[in-house]
């Protein structure tokens, strides 16, 4: 199984496909393409026919959105089991999940996921609704699974698609400064400490390259 991904520091989309194929624990052979760059079209040309990141290629499928890539390795690898098996948390879960692929356009836009830095943006009131709507979606879900506000846990307790999903917002408030309730705060900690993410932090940090697009804000 090949999975392409661009660069760790900015690539939002490709985090979410790639902390999924590490905490499955499948094996996976990374594929790392420089953004913004004629090499990351030319590699994917043959491959996605929308030449973006995360692609996933196993055998004869090849699969190029990341939401899809999820569901493809849960179900083809893990037996559905990075859904919550109950039927109402499950579709509580996909319902998160589905609303973070296809939304919170001014978060994405104002704040891109830039790890290396830190960085102030001035928010406007479609960016802060969409923060409120996040910081609601995270404590909620903490007041039911987490052991206390100071703790946090998984978005269901176990970790499923929709941590996936809110991965790289935990990432973008980190990096702009973003507050949140204390539970929320709670959750964001308990991802930054999750192994995976460790190691892909780490691997972003130590990358060099500048994507002027993704460089938002003035530093703090």
């Amino acid at each position: 199984m090949d999975l392409y991904i661009g660069n760790k520091n900015y690539s939002s989309w490709s985090l979410r496909a790639w902390l999924m194929a590490a905490k499955s624990g499948v094996q996976f052979n990374e594929v790392l393409l420089q953004l913004d760059t004629d090499s990351f079209y030319q590699q994917l040309n043959a491959i996605s026919p929308t030449l973006k990141v995360p692609t996933l290629v196993d055998g004869d499928i090849t699969v190029w959105d990341s939401l899809s890539i999820c569901e493809y390795i849960n179900d083809t690898y893990l037996s559905g089991t990075a859904w919550p098996q109950d039927p109402k948390q499950k579709a509580k879960a996909r319902s998160l999940a589905c609303e973070m692929h296809s939304g919170f356009n001014a978060v994405r836009n104002a704040l891109p996921m830039n790890i290396r830095a830190s960085r102030y943006v001035e928010l406007t009131d479609a960016v802060r609704k969409d923060i409120e709507r996040i910081d609601a979606i995270w404590s909620t879900q903490m007041a039911e699974f987490a052991p206390s506000q100071d703790k946090g846990a998984w978005l269901f307790g176990q970790w499923s698609i929709a941590d996936m999903m809110f991965a790289p917002v935990v990432m973008r408030f980190i990096t702009y400064g973003i507050e949140v309730s204390q539970a929320s705060r709670a959750y964001m900690q308990y991802v930054i400490n999750c192994p995976e993410m460790q190691a892909w932090i780490n691997a972003a940090k130590a990358e060099t390259e500048i994507v002027e697009a993704d460089e938002a804000g003035v530093d703090r």
